[in-house]
């Protein structure tokens, strides 16, 4: 064995026992996500918003209430000349005014407008929790995927490393058969290239491994250098049936949820729209105070006002030249292409709901038919093995038998988390897969 190779195999030995691990479950990861997963904050920033938004301050309903108030200084000379030649003039003359005022301006009657308005804004929040929701299922489903490549990772590198041991302890019993003339030197070259295979696998599966933990990391919203062990623990929810995951998506998949939502707040335009056919009905009143200080020029030295306006006022649009017109009749277009909208939504879903269904039973028969392949290569390396050590077989069919089950144990790996992502995008056309313990 090299020194080169010696080195690399007790640095990746030293690193692996140097530094303690985290056991990251999957619990774990998914109220991580909730908690700092930087797209699923913004969404429920953007909640907040329309939260904000649909807020009885926001709504029209209450009334506005202005105060202004005021000050002037005035300081002037004026020289007069009457028409008899007599001249006279002021120095210095000083007035001073004063006000002060309040008004409240409230609309008794505006064809509903605001009231439709204001119900929109709710629906507009549901809808922007919709939105929240579907950028968590789409956050957790792409947690998940990478979760589970961390895992099949781990066990690859298992497998691997397990592999490299049998392959060094070839490359010795070679290198003794050779120090004692039982063997060539070929057979020492083969068992060092197998050696170096390998390694440069088990280096490559390694680092495979570190970059989907970075890219866990980041989905977590946690730094990317946190090392970390997970659990390869998997179950399945074996039964599903057609018909109940249509039903089911149907009622709870977000992306029917969110087209329905949408055509409420399309119907809600129209009728926003047809409000501005009928009357607008404002109420205004106000209480104001005025001080005058004249100058000298004035006959009254000073002024001082003060009591309350009140009144009503109607404003009817009899004719706007049509647009009030366009808009309802666009905004009617609007809720009939979302409703066709919908009829897709759910044909593609019926579509996709069976192609996943197909997807996922297929991977469950693959699985069950990779535990079988592992098993019989299982036993074929062990009588392969023991054939090897007689000397009844060469090195090569030693070799591809090894090969052969750790080929098996990679397929193994592919199928079984394979197959739990298929489980987990059943799930989520279902609407179910925020409501599943994991």
């Amino acid at each position: 064995m090299n020194n080169i190779h010696k080195i690399t195999i007790l640095f990746l030995f030293s690193f692996s026992i140097g530094f303690s691990q985290e056991k990251l479950t999957k619990e774990d990861a998914i109220n991580l996500a909730l908690e700092n997963n930087y797209g699923i904050q913004i969404a429920k920033n953007k909640v907040k918003i329309a939260e904000n938004n649909a807020s009885i301050y926001n709504s029209g309903f209450l009334p506005k209430v202005t105060a202004s108030a005021g000050a002037n200084y005035n300081n002037n000379s004026s020289e007069f000349t009457s028409q008899n030649g007599d001249v006279s003039e002021t120095n210095d003359a000083e007035s001073k005014l004063y006000n002060a005022s309040i008004g409240l301006n409230y609309t008794l009657f505006d064809g509903l407008g605001r009231t439709y308005n204001y119900k929109k804004l709710k629906e507009a929040y549901n809808l922007s929790e919709l939105e929240a929701q579907a950028i968590i299922e789409n956050s957790v489903l792409q947690i998940f995927t990478i979760y589970y490549d961390v895992a099949q990772l781990t066990e690859d590198e298992l497998n691997i490393l397990e592999s490299l041991k049998i392959s060094k302890q070839r490359l010795k019993r070679a290198e003794l058969s050779f120090d004692y003339g039982q063997s060539t030197k070929l057979h020492v070259l083969n068992a060092e290239v197998d050696v170096n295979n390998d390694s440069i696998r088990y280096i490559n599966t390694q680092r495979f491994l570190a970059n989907s933990k970075r890219d866990l990391n980041l989905l977590l919203g946690r730094t990317i250098t946190n090392d970390f062990t997970v659990d390869t623990g998997i179950s399945f929810n074996l039964i599903f049936d057609y018909q109940n995951l249509l039903e089911k998506a149907k009622s709870h998949n977000i992306e029917i949820l969110k087209v329905e939502k949408s055509i409420v707040l399309s119907n809600f335009d129209t009728k926003i729209n047809k409000s501005d056919l009928f009357p607008t009905l404002n109420f205004n009143s106000s209480y104001g105070f005025n001080k005058y200080d004249y100058d000298l020029t004035f006959a009254n030295s000073e002024q001082l006002s003060k009591g309350i306006n009140a009144g009503v006022s109607l404003n009817w649009n009899l004719f706007d030249g049509g647009n009030t017109k366009t808009r309802i009749q666009n905004s009617k277009i609007t809720a009939d292409n979302l409703q066709v909208q919908k009829e897709l939504i759910e044909n593609e879903l019926e579509r996709s709901i069976a192609n996943a269904l197909e997807i996922y039973n297929n991977a469950l028969f693959i699985l069950k038919a990779e535990k079988k392949n592992v098993e019989t290569n299982k036993r074929n390396f062990s009588r392969t093995e023991e054939q090897f050590k007689l000397g009844q077989i060469t090195s090569i069919e030693f070799r591809q038998a090894q090969v052969n089950l750790l080929n098996a144990q990679s397929n193994l790996n592919s199928a079984k988390y394979d197959a739990k992502n298929a489980e987990l995008k059943l799930l989520q056309l279902s609407g179910e897969l925020l409501s599943q313990e994991f």
